[in-house]
């Protein structure tokens, strides 16, 4: 049985992934910062599946929180077969760079870049003695790019760095059966992290050239995919899912 780490994995996009990986057969280590509320949920959503799910509060930025995570997933599951970086934290207030304070900096850098990297450094080596391993992160339309995003700058240095960071690690564990790839959402908010595609194509959605707003039913499929053993052909790719929206557009006035 394939086994996925899920960072932010209880509550929004990170959920929907949770789900269809769940549904699809795989065990689950979810990490969660918080929210008790949607732990609970997910475990009376599946509490016929409980032998095959677990939950792991911890802080991403936090190097120790992450060999905990890691930790728990192998003493449970004894492998890890899928990365999925799902945590990145994100300033929603519109300011410009000179404008960030330090601590708001270095959240963005560790929880959405530098996290990434304490966890394939443990999680790699696993992986390369199985001779099988998916890898996903998470950017923003056009991150592969490097596009200025105005009052976005910590976030979008952070991505963009991902980016890079993503398709070396690709390069470099080709040998091994690991595929890295990063997914990249378009303006999936609010009660659509969690929605499925069926309820988007109700809601009528202007803004986006298809017609509907993504959903997190969306992403979860596309990292389903990736993380596929046929998908190997797939690495090192930047995947936008956006359904035409201009993300980045919208936040420049």
């Amino acid at each position: 049985m394939r086994h996925a780490l899920i960072t932010a994995g209880a509550k929004g996009l990170g959920r929907k992934v949770t789900e269809l990986l769940l549904e699809r057969g795989y065990s689950v280590t979810v990490n969660y910062r918080s929210d008790e509320a949607a732990v609970r949920s997910l475990q009376e959503k599946y509490a016929h599946l409980k032998d095959r799910l677990q939950f792991v509060r911890g802080d991403v930025t936090k190097k120790e929180d992450l060999s905990v995570l890691v930790e728990s997933a192998l003493q449970r599951f004894g492998r890890i077969d899928c990365l999925i970086n799902n945590a990145g934290p994100y300033i929603f207030e519109r300011k410009k760079l000179a404008d960030y304070t330090e601590e708001e900096w270095y959240e963005m850098i560790e929880g959405n870049l530098s996290a990434v990297f304490h966890l394939v450094k443990k999680t790699i080596p696993l992986m390369r003695k199985q001779r099988f391993g998916r890898i996903i992160t998470y950017g923003f339309q056009g991150a592969a790019d490097a596009p200025g995003w105005v009052h976005r700058s910590a976030f979008s240095a952070a991505k963009v760095g991902l980016v890079s960071l993503t398709k070396t690690i690709a390069l470099e564990e080709a040998e091994y059966g690991i595929t890295a790839n990063m997914v990249c959402p378009g303006n999936i908010v609010g009660e659509m992290k969690e929605a499925t595609i069926a309820y988007a194509r109700t809601k009528k959605d202007e803004e986006t050239p298809i017609g509907r707003s993504g959903t997190g039913e969306d992403i979860a499929r596309v990292i389903a995919f990736l993380c596929e053993e046929d998908s190997d052909m797939i690495t090192g790719a930047v995947i936008d899912v956006t359904g035409g929206v201009n993300v980045l557009h919208r936040y420049r006035t």
